[in-house]
This record gives C-alpha cells, structure tokens and sequence, in this order.
C-alpha cells in the first residue's frame, strides 16, 4: 500500500464537498452586489477560497486559504497575482485551456488538483512550505453581473494534507492508493523501508493512529461516498469496496462513524 512536523491527512468526503460548494455558491449569488459583505461572509467560510476579476488578478484570498497556505499577510497575494499569466499553473501543470474556460463563463471542475505550494516559497510569499503535499478538488466558479462576467471564484477542497517525515507521508499515499485492498502491513513497511515495528510506531507518533486505523477510516470515507449513490444498495456500495455489508467490516463502519449504514444513509 502506499509523511519533521506532526503528520496529518484531512479528509473531504462527497458530502463535505457538495455542501460547501452549495454554500458559498448562495453567498456569492446572494452578495454579488455587496463586494465587501461577500469578502466578510467568505472569510468566515472554512473553505478556502480566491476570487479573481476578470482580467485574472487576485481581489480576495480568505482566511482559511492563508491559514492552509501559512500566508501572513493576504495583500503578498491580492492584487499582484494574475492567475492567467501563472506559467506555473498554466504551462508547468497543464491547466491553461481550463483556466481560459473559466474566465470565458464555464463552471470548472478539476479534481485531484496538487497545489504548487514550492511556488509560494520561490516566489517568496512564505518562507517555507506548510505541507508537504496535497490533494484537492479545485472548483472554479463564474459569477455574472447581468450580462457581464463579475469575477471566477476558486474553491479548493481538501481531500488528503501531507505533513512531515517524506518517510510517513509515503506510507500514507501507499494506503491511499491502495485502500480498496485488504491491509497488509508487511507491505507497507517494504514500501518504506522499514520494520513493521518501526513504521507503526513513528506513524502513530507523527500520524496519532496507526497504519492500520489510517487504512480502516480512508476505506470508510469510500464506502460513505458510495452510499451517497442511491442507485447502489448498501450490499452493492459495500461491495463496490471490497467489503461486505453483512461482514466484519460493517462494525468497524458503525464505530468509525457512530451510525449504522442505513442510518448513514437515510441521514445524508
């Protein structure tokens, strides 16, 4: 299966993500028109998010993206970054024909989205990267005034934050990789290069749970997206993850997230 600070992963499920999308969608449907009670109401959101005019210069970075980015200092970013001209983005990471879509009026959706955080080091922005690593569903949203195109707004949701040891960080990508398959720690540990013995106990140092408790919550974030897809049955979307709904495994569900799977489901 497939990481010097603490290690940590944070998790957007489906659910997470659908709902924060809709959010700050009807705030910025609702304020368009009032441009400084929008940036107050988005700083307030615990997405991170960037607007952008037009002409594809930065008018708002929000809390939440400085407090991810380690940016002290939000005026580093507004008004001097132009996100079309961002060869990094455009050229180094291949974004440039959706990045024009966006700023021509289309809805974006770039999923798995690895945020240049070196960037913001060379550039001088921060002094140091905040994480190694991270994997994001990258929304990008046009907001019209009238006929007019007013701004494209940036959501990014978290799905997997990398920090510390490169050695932790990848064992935790190994076991998100390799999620739908059964655990095996003897696996991972060659993957690294390590002992079992050694990669559980740094992995619980850095990480505060072991492999094994990594690997039984990312299996359960899958099934929990799944049942969201009414077309499965609970058998069907258990199955759909290597699990039976009727095993072992629909204990270890019920403990993770304190709700039985058809509770889950008739819930969300």
């Amino acid at each position: 299966m497939p990481a010097n600070k603490k290690t940590q992963a944070k998790s957007a499920s489906a659910i997470d993500i659908n709902a924060g999308k809709n959010a700050v969608t009807e705030a910025i449907t609702k304020l368009r028109g009032s441009r400084k009670l929008l940036f107050q109401i988005l700083d307030m959101f615990p997405i991170p998010i960037e607007i952008f005019e037009p002409g594809g210069t930065s008018v708002f970075f929000n809390l939440a993206s400085m407090e991810l980015n380690n940016v002290s200092d939000a005026n580093q970013i507004v008004g001097k970054y132009n996100l079309l001209n961002d060869p990094v983005c455009n050229d180094q990471m291949g974004l440039r024909e959706e990045i024009r879509r966006a700023f021509r009026g289309e809805t974006i959706s770039i999923p798995d989205f690895i945020p240049p955080i070196q960037d913001l080091v060379d550039r001088g922005i921060i002094s140091e990267k905040p994480f190694e690593k991270a994997f994001m569903d990258l929304f990008l949203y046009p907001v019209w005034n009238g006929e007019k195109l007013a701004y494209v707004v940036c959501i990014f949701f978290v799905k997997n934050l990398y920090k510390g040891r490169h050695d932790v960080l990848k064992a935790k990508e190994y076991i998100d990789k390799y999620w739908y398959h059964d655990f095996n720690p003897h696996s991972l540990a060659r993957s690294v290069n390590m002992s079992v013995s050694q990669l559980y106990r740094l992995f619980k140092q850095l990480a505060g749970v072991t492999p094994g408790e990594y690997y039984r919550k990312c299996k359960v974030d899958h099934i929990k997206e799944k049942l969201l897809d009414k077309s499965l049955t609970i058998s069907q979307a258990f199955s759909s993850c290597g699990e039976n709904s009727r095993g072992a495994f629909a204990r270890v569900f019920k403990e993770i997230t304190g709700m039985s799977p058809r509770k889950f489901r008739s819930q969300n």
